[in-house]
């Protein structure tokens, strides 16, 4: 199953939640929603700075894994950033394939 990372900032109103429901809570919200769409959560961990939250989720595929952003996304509450993870064995298989490119001015 595809693996992502997620990166999420809380806004003003989801930071507010996060303090009346404290984090445990919120991250059995976000293994709740990959479960009902056939994903999970492999890793969720709170930070400091910029982002608030870093997590590890298997999702079906990336169509699914945009869904769940586009729904948490639209709730205002949450900023998420998702970036696709590929495996070393992905790679093997990338490094492997010709791509005919010409450089820029070359």
């Amino acid at each position: 199953m595809p693996k992502f990372m997620i990166e999420a900032t809380y806004t003003l109103e989801g930071t507010r939640g996060l303090i009346r429901e404290g984090g445990s809570k919120r991250r059995e919200a976000v293994k709740a929603a990959l479960k009902s769409v056939g994903g999970k959560v492999d890793a969720f961990y709170y930070a400091f700075g910029g982002t608030d939250v870093y997590a590890i989720i298997d999702a079906p595929d990336n169509a699914t894994a945009a869904a769940c952003a586009a729904a948490i996304n639209a709730t205002g509450a949450v900023q998420l950033r998702t970036t696709v993870l590929l495996d070393p064995e992905e790679i093997d298989e990338a490094v492997k394939k010709s791509v005919k490119y010409r450089a820029p001015g070359k």
